[in-house]
């Protein structure tokens, strides 16, 4: 059976070093479920392969999209669906590791037929967001679609504008069109979660975070000030300069709101994922190393095509 090996867990658990590993084992490249390592100038604040990790494991989707091109979770199943279809020609494995909570479900389970926002209509909101504000789009949601109102992050942008988009293009409500029905796949899915120690974990980040800063990340938000408004920034880590930057905190402060930030992060993505049961986990063998166990890992994806 063709067989798609999930790798995912909490940000700086350390996916990064184990998917090497199995990816160099199996003969297999990475497919990235980041949904913001997907955009080529975002590469320190979102800890982004190296070129020398590059170079070692071959990646798909990092770096191949630019700030201001649209995308969406229900383009990244079609393309990585895709993209599959042409791995498994060659091999019986495919690799796809990260930390973005809709991609990964959008490849194991799909995600429904929602259309893709024409430009007219995504020009028209983005402009109206800007003149009219978050409050007053909300409050059209509310009376637009309801029901998606009473469930909808009220203080994503995103999400609210994505919902209204698909109510002035469709005449319908976006709740009209979510079945959230399971899709079926032609391949076996091996779902692998990584965890640690909360100390440790919380440790990592920190340190992660610091060394963000050293590797230039206040830089690297400055460079991409024009482009603040666009969703990919509304994220952890360029928020919190783009804070500094208008004066709001201290860069100490911002520093440690990053580091906060990241950790209720890290602790909504454990939620989401510790919710499948299908998900089986990890942590390091503290005995033997503080890294994770490659072997046992490849056991259990090798027991889990044998089960099969």
């Amino acid at each position: 059976m063709k067989t798609l090996i999930v790798i995912t867990g909490p940000t700086a658990v350390g996916k990064t070093a184990l998917c090497l590993d199995i990816a160099r084992h199996f003969d297999i490249p990475i497919i990235n479920a980041d949904s913001r390592q997907i955009y080529r100038e975002m590469k320190i604040g979102t800890a982004a392969p190296t070129e020398e990790q590059l170079r070692m494991v071959r990646h798909y989707f990092v770096g191949t999209l630019s700030l201001n091109d649209y995308y969406s979770a229900s383009m990244y199943e079609e393309q990585v669906i895709a993209l599959l279809d042409e791995l498994f020609k060659d091999s019986d494995y495919a690799l796809l590791s990260g930390g973005s909570m809709m991609y990964i479900d959008a490849v194991c389970n799909g995600i429904d037929d929602i259309p893709t926002i024409d430009d007219a209509t995504r020009t028209l909101m983005k402009r109206r967001l800007a003149e009219e504000g978050l409050e007053s789009l909300c409050e059209e949601l509310r009376r637009l679609d309801p029901e998606h109102y009473a469930i909808v992050d009220k203080k994503n942008p995103r999400r609210v504008l994505h919902a209204l988009e698909i109510c002035h293009m469709t005449g319908n409500t976006y709740t009209s069109l979510r079945k959230n029905e399971q899709k079926k796949r032609t391949f076996g899915i091996v779902k692998i979660g990584l965890n640690r120690e909360r100390e440790e974990l919380y440790d990592r980040i920190n340190r992660r975070v610091d060394q963000m800063m050293e590797q230039g990340l206040l830089e690297e938000a400055r460079r991409l000030l024009p482009y603040r408004n666009e969703n990919a920034l509304n994220t952890v880590g360029y928020k919190e300069m783009y804070a500094y930057m208008d004066g709001t905190w201290t860069l100490d402060e911002a520093v440690e709101r990053m580091k906060g930030n990241t950790r209720r992060y890290a602790r909504k993505q454990l939620t989401w994922f510790k919710r499948d049961p299908q998900m089986r986990w990890f942590t390091p063998d503290k005995a033997a190393s503080a890294d994770f166990q490659t072997e046992e890992i490849i056991n259990h994806i090798l027991k889990y095509e044998h089960i099969s």
